[in-house]
């Protein structure tokens, strides 16, 4: 290696264990009750009760439309009612009159002093205000119903919520006139939502419901939220051969909402047991192109080195002297949550996590400093999403590791160190 500087690199301990069998899918979030509200009939908006965003209750009053007219055409209706129940009144007096004039015609015809002529007549009379009444009757419902539907149409002005949720999309002002093609509203209740995913033909099989979905958020990455499947459908889709499933969602913080794109991982199972190492361990070697992870072995029989209890980045755990590191190219059995369960490498082996690109760019025996640190901190650093977060940390590394190459190595006398950055960014320093 010539005067070239050892890397300085950090490990962690290979474990043994098993990892969570999952399919991970993009899923779209749908409310459970979701509806455009339109006008039932067409008028005039006098005014706009609510404002994107609003919540309503069931029967709030969201537009109110001018009403004069539908209050007009209520009002000559119960007048017609009226009229056609003091006209059932005037022929059922009529009907009763005629009656009692049958009655005493058949009196006197059973004793001979009417004769059947006249008998015949009155009866007829009877008849026929009966036939008044029955239409005078028929008017009467008639005009309730026409009472009834000016009723419903009046009620039809005032606009409500037919269930409780937020109002969006408003799409009414006041003065506009509207009609029962025009879209006012969006109203949603996004107390419960359902999340939409698409299942392949290969997944169909291993994903059933009942089974557990983690459900993430690229804009609040450290929420999980977690679901059981609620139904998958029994049909393949022509063309895309997969399956509909839904996840149905509490969503009490309203973290989800309708049209938002979310990850989905579905837990189906346990892998068998395996040597997990962190997934920033597993690298891909630039010249060979084999996937494979970089092993400290002297520091787990040699010299064994004991895994911390914590990591303080203000006062982080000292290096090692230089150690022999090599690559083994290793075989991924399962992924999940950050981690992989891989054959190659052994528990207890020291894998390096942050710097594989300063070794990578070294011929011949490589050698490093090592600095242990805890898997809760390689989690942390795994699941930032702004690089320039991860970079300024490892910069401040960096100088550490700088302040510490100015201090002379004992008993070895070996060269000056520096701490590599992640494989994303860093660059051989000679």
């Amino acid at each position: 290696m010539g005067g070239s500087m050892t890397p300085a690199v950090e490990i962690i301990q290979a474990r043994l264990g098993s990892l969570p069998l999952e399919e991970r899918m993009s899923g779209i979030v749908r409310a459970q009750n979701q509806v455009m509200i339109y006008s039932e009939i067409s008028a005039p908006v006098e005014r706009v009760a609510v404002r994107n965003g609003d919540r309503v209750a069931a029967g709030d009053a969201l537009v109110y439309l001018r009403d004069r007219q539908f209050r007009d055409q209520l009002n000559q209706a119960e007048a017609q009612l009226r009229i056609s129940q003091a006209d059932a009144g005037r022929t059922k007096a009529a009907l009763d009159e005629a009656a009692a004039r049958t009655a005493r015609v058949e009196q006197l015809a059973e004793k001979d002093l009417s004769s059947q002529q006249q008998l015949e007549a009155a009866r007829s009379d009877v008849a026929a205000a009966r036939a008044a009444h029955e239409q005078a009757l028929a008017r009467i419902s008639q005009s309730e119903a026409s009472v009834q539907e000016r009723e419903e149409a009046l009620r039809r002005t005032v606009i409500r919520a037919p269930f409780g949720g937020l109002v969006g999309q408003r799409n009414v002002e006041t003065g506009q006139r509207v009609d029962t093609n025009t879209p006012l509203f969006i109203l949603g209740d996004f107390s419960m939502v359902r999340v939409e995913v698409s299942i392949t033909d290969d997944m169909i099989t291993r994903v059933e419901p009942g089974q557990t979905a983690l459900i993430s958020i690229d804009s609040r990455p450290d929420t999980l939220i977690s679901a059981p499947v609620a139904r998958i459908s029994p049909f393949l889709e022509a063309g895309s051969f997969s399956a509909a499933a839904e996840i149905d969602v509490p969503n009490p913080g309203l973290l989800l909402r309708p049209g938002m794109f979310v990850a989905v991982d579905v837990l189906y199972g346990e892998s068998t047991q395996a040597t997990l190492v962190p997934e920033s361990a597993l690298f891909e070697h630039p010249s060979t192109g084999e996937l494979g992870i970089y092993v400290a072995s002297s520091l787990s029989s040699e010299t064994p080195l004991q895994e911390p209890d914590s990591y303080d980045p203000d006062n982080p755990p000292a290096l090692t002297e230089p150690t022999p590191v090599i690559f083994r190219p290793v075989v991924v059995m399962a992924r999940g949550r950050g981690v992989a369960g891989v054959t190659g490498i052994s528990m207890g082996d020291w894998v390096v996590t942050v710097g594989q690109d300063m070794l990578a760019s070294r011929t011949g025996d490589v050698s490093a400093r090592a600095r242990p640190v805890t898997w809760q901190r390689i989690a942390g650093l795994q699941s930032l999403q702004d690089q320039d977060l991860l970079i300024e940390f490892m910069d401040k590394q960096q100088r550490m590791a700088d302040s510490m190459s100015t201090e002379p190595v004992s008993d070895s006398g070996g060269p000056e160190s520096t701490l590599a950055r992640p494989s994303t960014s860093a660059a051989a320093t000679e």
